[in-house]
């Protein structure tokens, strides 16, 4: 080890010059020593912070966490809300992200990283892109929720509006018609702005288990049939119609209104540059010395990107995008703009269907002046830690199960 004497030994002749050495050694000794305290006590603030947020969280919402309230759905009694609808909501939202995201993010990263083009012009216009994709990683959520809601809620108002779509598919429009007898009869029409059905035209109709029925029309004023067959298929020449719509689980349309497609591809926006610029770091991490290998054994550029270097870095890149799709679970901002707060009692049933989430729910239950809904929401709060957990856990697994020593 060098000594201050072998280093400099004209200090040590010197005693003033030693004093302020020793004196600049100790002080930034005594820098660091409070430095490290300062550093321990902002972390051990934030922890105890985080503590006693769940603590609060706890406290509050395990009272009324329970079985039913992960089955039943929401209502005006906090004693008997759930949770069921917006759990399946945000399923269905993930689900659809991952679908869109992962494909369109790793194949991004890929060509961003492993085929540039050798032209000038076209690396500066590559660079352009990789500015902007970095750039869109630190946009606010909610700008994301104003764009989905003009280009995917009303698709710019191109092909008509959500209440009067350009193009549906899986969907059947019926005019329901009550008669005296308490029977329900349906006609079918062929587009959601045709004319209601008039009786007196005679028409056939069929019930709600299928069955084709000619109709019988009286006058506003003559006697009731007393054949119950007769007055099952019975209108009077003044009764009128409600217009009803019955949809098949493949239901599709343009534009694709306030539905969990358009919801599910808004928060694609919102993580899509953060999984595309986790996969260039995962592909980056990756030797040059293995790429440059394989290309010296004759394989093709995609041959090492599916063989060599894809494989190597899928671990961080599947770190990566399940961190992105745990922080889409959380995002309410953007699923505000799309869905709002409204009462869903259902689970989705088509793309097109209205949704709720988790986060929406817990907005919805927090900003109500009862206190009951306050602990409905801590209950809500719960659960969607404990899918964020289970989702960071399932990132930490797939890194240590998969994660290989490159050489």
């Amino acid at each position: 080890m060098t000594t201050i004497a072998q280093k400099a030994p004209d200090v040590i002749s010197d005693p003033g010059r030693m004093r302020a050495v020793l004196r600049s050694v100790a002080g930034r000794h005594r820098t660091e020593r409070w430095f490290r305290r300062i550093c321990f006590m902002v972390a051990a603030f934030a922890v105890l912070l985080l503590v006693l947020f769940l603590a609060a969280i706890l406290y509050n919402g395990i009272g009324t966490l329970s079985q039913h309230f992960l089955t039943a759905p929401p209502g005006p009694d906090p004693s008997r809300a759930g949770f069921y609808p917006a759990i399946w909501g945000t399923v269905w939202l993930l689900v659809l992200v991952a679908v869109f995201t992962l494909p369109l993010g790793i194949a991004t990263a890929i060509f961003l990283e492993e085929f540039r083009p050798r032209r000038q012009l076209l690396r500066r216009a590559l660079a352009f892109v990789q500015a902007n994709i970095t750039n869109l990683a630190g946009v606010p959520s909610v700008v994301y929720g104003i764009v989905g809601l003009t280009a995917f809620v009303s698709m710019f108002q191109l092909f008509g509006s959500p209440n009067s779509p350009a193009f549906e598919m899986g969907i059947q429009y019926y005019d329901q018609f009550y008669n005296q007898a308490g029977e329900v009869m349906l006609v079918p029409v062929n587009r959601p702005d045709a004319p209601y059905t008039d009786p007196e035209q005679g028409m056939a109709v069929m019930t709600p288990e299928g069955e084709a029925l000619k109709v019988h029309v009286i006058g506003a004023d003559a006697p009731w049939p007393e054949d119950a067959v007769l007055a099952a298929r019975t209108l009077r020449e003044n009764d009128m119609a409600g217009r009803i719509d019955r949809r098949q689980w493949y239901y599709f349309r343009i534009p694709f209104g306030r539905g969990v497609l358009a919801g599910a591809l808004t928060l694609m926006l919102v993580i899509l540059p953060i999984v595309i610029i986790s996969a260039q770091e995962s592909l980056r991490a990756v030797p040059d010395s293995l790429r440059e290998a394989a290309l010296g054994l004759g394989a093709t550029r995609w041959q090492v990107v599916r063989r060599v270097t894809l494989p190597a870095a899928l671990p961080g890149i599947m770190t990566g995008a399940i961190l992105a799709i745990s922080r889409a679970i959380g995002e309410a901002a953007p699923l505000l703009m799309i869905a709002g707060i409204v009462f869903i009692s259902n689970p989705p049933g088509h793309l097109m269907d209205d949704f709720t989430a988790m986060p929406l729910q817990i907005f919805n239950w927090a900003q109500r002046p009862q206190a009951p809904f306050h602990e409905i929401a801590a209950s809500g709060i719960i659960v969607l830690l404990a899918v964020l957990l289970t989702f960071n856990a399932a990132a930490v697994l797939i890194r240590q199960k998969f994660q290989k020593p490159l050489s």
